[in-house]
């Protein structure tokens, strides 16, 4: 049987330890872009409210118009 390299063994030992950092971050900024995505969902969530009550009142003001030009015009 051959022997350990103590070097190459160090070698493969921080580039273990390199991996397991960059994982550690890798999921930290996922778990960071989860909460934005989730925040960002919310608030599109509230815009959809308030375009449907700016959709209403819009809807409700063309109307109005439209039958005050329809009573002055006589038509």
């Amino acid at each position: 049987m051959s022997e350990i390299d103590p070097f190459r063994y160090g070698v493969l030992h921080q580039k273990v330890d390199d991996y397991q950092k960059k994982l550690e971050t890798m999921e930290k900024k996922m778990d960071k872009m989860e909460a934005n995505l989730e925040h960002l969902i919310a608030l599109a969530n509230q815009g959809r409210g308030g375009f449907w009550m700016g959709m209403l009142i819009v809807s409700a003001f063309s109307t109005m118009a439209g039958w005050a030009i329809h009573w002055v015009t006589g038509k």
